[in-house]
């Protein structure tokens, strides 16, 4: 079971989006995140390397159509802060004390 725990680094409102569509997928292409967060390509930029920086995102870049394509996915560290970030959000909704 995840241990509930808040993370900071995660909580910004357009990270804690980026790590909800990463964890439901292997990767997500960066228009794609873009597009679904309705944000800048330096706003998104900002938001990965944050995320980069902590150790729960990988970018890898590749080349498609004559055009690099930057793709981003979850770590095991982000996919392990994501989900307890999440399960400490459920049990601050609850109302649960902490023993």
């Amino acid at each position: 079971m995840t241990e509930a725990r808040f993370d900071e680094i995660i909580h910004a409102p357009n990270r804690l989006r980026i790590c909800s569509m990463l964890s439901a997928m292997n990767e997500v292409e960066f228009a794609a995140l873009r597009e679904a967060l309705g944000v800048s390509d330096s706003v998104l930029s900002k938001q990965l390397k944050a995320l980069e920086d902590a150790g729960y995102l990988s970018v890898r870049k590749s080349p498609l159509d004559g055009r690099t394509r930057t793709w981003a996915a979850l770590t095991p560290a982000g996919k392990d802060a994501f989900s307890g970030h999440v399960a400490e959000l459920r049990r601050l909704a609850a109302g649960i004390a902490i023993d």
